[in-house]
């Protein structure tokens, strides 16, 4: 299970970010793509000027990138999130689409595009491909694509390539979008505001303090609820000024739809929990994460991480 959201500063820069949760660490670490690494992908060529890169992942069997989220240096971030039982992928290339495998599609994105409105027009034509990335299989995501405009969804099923306006800026797991949109009509009383004084009949009550506005709001990790908190919190947060600032505003947010370890068991007993935190700074071009063993914010800087490479392939930076 995951959670993702967007928001922007007081400037008008993104700010992207996810939990990433599950029962078990994925071998995870920082990769940054250099715009000179051009193998192309499985069944379409390469771009002719492709993004420098920088996201979270694990380098595949072949050295190619499989991001569970990234953001190039133009302000486009994506970041995949689980949606087993709706995600439905072409068994096959479909002739006349543009074929991209479901692993290499936040690469591809990222590697090709400049923002959303350019990801969007092009998803017209775009089939997603169930290829298994190695050993790793095929895994059933949907994903948040978003720039300092606004934020899409893209879930690909058996109706074939949907894309949504995430108005919320936010995404978790299944359902499907269509029905989390719906969902938070449910809550739209809840108001971060303090209730004033009333009168029933001759007594008078009073709030026992703030958060009183908040009553209802789903408190489980299960994925409609995690939705609902995060838009709720994206949608009240007060608008920030300065980096440090705003990531912590990311962190917080994504915090407070965290899993811990105890609360939400899978079918084989073990807990869920998030593995990590990580999102993207379009101010200074910078990743930033904590894990569940060290909640310290580190940021890894895309300039600083390029350099670390000859420019020929991925580059990887374990994480702390």
């Amino acid at each position: 299970m995951c959670t993702g959201i967007r928001f922007v500063d007081d400037q008008g820069q993104l700010f992207f970010g996810r939990n990433l949760d599950w029962n078990t660490p994925f071998g995870e670490r920082i990769l940054a793509v250099p715009s000179s690494y051009n193998p192309g992908f499985s069944f379409v060529k390469a771009p002719e000027t492709p993004h420098e890169l920088i996201g979270m992942g694990i380098v595949g069997e072949g050295g190619e990138p499989l991001f569970f989220d990234c953001a190039n240096e133009a302000g486009l971030a994506i970041a995949g999130l689980n949606f087993p039982g709706y995600a439905a992928y072409a068994k096959e290339p479909i002739e006349g689409k543009t074929n991209i495998a479901a692993y290499e599609f936040p690469w591809w994105v990222a590697a090709s595009f400049s923002s959303v409105d350019e990801v969007e027009a092009a998803l017209a034509q775009v089939a997603i491909v169930a290829k298994p990335a190695g050993s790793y299989g095929v895994s059933m995501l949907h994903w948040i694509i978003a720039d300092a405009t606004r934020s899409i969804v893209v879930e690909y099923t058996e109706a074939g390539m949907q894309v949504f306006h995430d108005g919320f800026d936010v995404l978790t797991n299944q359902p499907g979008f269509d029905y989390h949109r719906e969902n938070v009509r449910n809550y739209m009383a809840l108001v971060p505001t303090m209730p004033a004084d009333v009168d029933w009949r001759t007594a008078k009550l009073t709030p026992f303090g703030s958060g009183l506005g908040m009553e209802g709001l789903p408190g489980e990790f299960s994925s409609p609820a995690r939705f609902v908190r995060a838009a709720y919190f994206n949608a009240h947060y007060p608008v920030q000024s300065g980096e440090a600032a705003n990531v912590s505003r990311l962190f917080h947010t994504l915090t407070a739809c965290g899993m811990i370890k105890g609360g939400a068991a899978m079918a084989d007993g073990s807990f869920e929990y998030t593995i990590y935190t990580g999102g993207y700074s379009a101010a200074t071009k910078t990743y930033y994460y904590s894990t569940y063993e060290d909640s310290a914010i580190r940021g890894v800087a895309m300039k600083e991480a390029l350099g670390q490479g000859d420019g020929s392939k991925v580059i990887e930076i374990p994480l702390q």
